[in-house]
């Protein structure tokens, strides 16, 4: 299924019963149902808007987005009816990173120094952590307890419900703008806008320098298990190894799907296979499997760059857009089997 939204894709998620769900730069919300999709006016009015970020809502129904209206708004189907919630509005500030937790039942985001915590099932729980210098990223632990922040000089670690505290910083010189934490909560991973990955074992806060990038990283993720981490940032996905007490630390990272004319901008992966999708930016996206080295792309006509990409839980669907408005639902082949060589 491949759609044409008019609209800068800003990202592409599947909620719990599998559906996607597209959050766009025109302000608007588009839901997957049996016969198309519907649309959610979730952001902007008369002088018009646009989604900046989305994350999964806690309960797994609906999508959480954020906008230069300084809304946050959670965009669902409920009871066969579309359904739009106000969840917070921060007056004259962009929300620029939306973070969510289906394990704590929490949803943060950021307003340019500070972040809010809110509770999905409590309207009047409200947490604010302030910042000296502009919030870049937002993830929450695996367990959804701790809430990590990127900025100017390092990562912040927070407690997400607790109000007075000195939070953690794992610091490391430069300005990092995206977090990720590995699934099994032993790592942390920054993406820096000095093209380069930093990353930090957390039971000690031992340094991890993951470089050699040509062009920033816009996308990581964990997959197999994560033993593997899949990031864009060069003109093929770079694999790091992560099983272990000691992830990558001492290892070298393996560069895949090299291509000559183009650069992986966006990856995913299955959570539970050997298995990552690589998004480039002239449109094409490609999967490959980490085991028996099979490669086979998954959409070959080119187009505008990748700007959002997405595998469903269950790993046999992946969602695309780009940065034309362009869009698509797909399924995902099995190259489980040995790689096939022609005679």
């Amino acid at each position: 299924m491949i759609f044409s939204f008019d609209a800068f894709v800003t990202d592409a998620l599947f909620d719990r019963s599998g559906r996607a769900m597209f959050a766009l730069g025109d302000g608007t919300v588009r839901l997957q149902t049996q016969d198309g999709f519907v649309t959610v006016e979730a952001h902007g009015g008369p002088l018009g808007g646009a989604v900046l970020a989305a994350a999964v809502h806690p309960s797994g129904v609906g999508v959480v987005t954020g906008g230069d209206d300084g809304k946050v708004v959670w965009s669902r189907i409920e009871g066969g009816e579309v359904a739009a919630t106000l969840i917070a509005e921060v007056k004259n500030k962009w929300i620029e990173h939306v973070a969510t937790s289906a394990a704590s039942g929490l949803i943060a985001f950021t307003a340019g120094k500070d972040v809010h915590v809110r509770d999905a099932a409590d309207p009047a729980f409200a947490r604010t952590f302030t910042h000296d210098k502009t919030v870049s990223g937002l993830a929450f632990e695996p367990k959804g307890r701790r809430l990590a922040s990127a900025t100017y000089g390092g990562a912040y670690l927070w407690y997400a419900r607790i109000a007075d505290q000195k939070p953690t910083l794992m610091k490391w010189a430069g300005s990092h703008i995206a977090v990720a934490f590995s699934p099994d909560g032993k790592f942390l991973i920054s993406s820096m806008q000095e093209n380069q990955l930093h990353g930090w074992r957390l039971s000690d806060g031992k340094d991890m320098r993951m470089g050699g990038y040509p062009s920033k990283i816009k996308s990581v993720a964990f997959f197999d298990k994560g033993n593997l981490l899949a990031t864009a940032g060069a003109s093929g996905a770079v694999i790091w190894p992560f099983a272990g007490a000691n992830g990558p630390m001492g290892k070298e990272a393996a560069e895949i799907g090299f291509s000559r004319d183009s650069m992986v901008v966006r990856v995913a992966g299955i959570d539970t296979h050997p298995v990552c999708l690589a998004a480039q930016d002239n449109g094409k996206i490609w999967i490959a499997h980490m085991r028996n080295g099979r490669i086979e792309t998954v959409k070959a006509e080119k187009g505008a760059p990748i700007s959002a990409l997405s595998v469903s839980a269950d790993g046999k669907f992946f969602a695309w857009g780009d940065e034309s408005g362009e869009a698509g639902v797909l399924e995902i082949p099995d190259i489980s089997g040995p790689r096939e060589f022609a005679g």
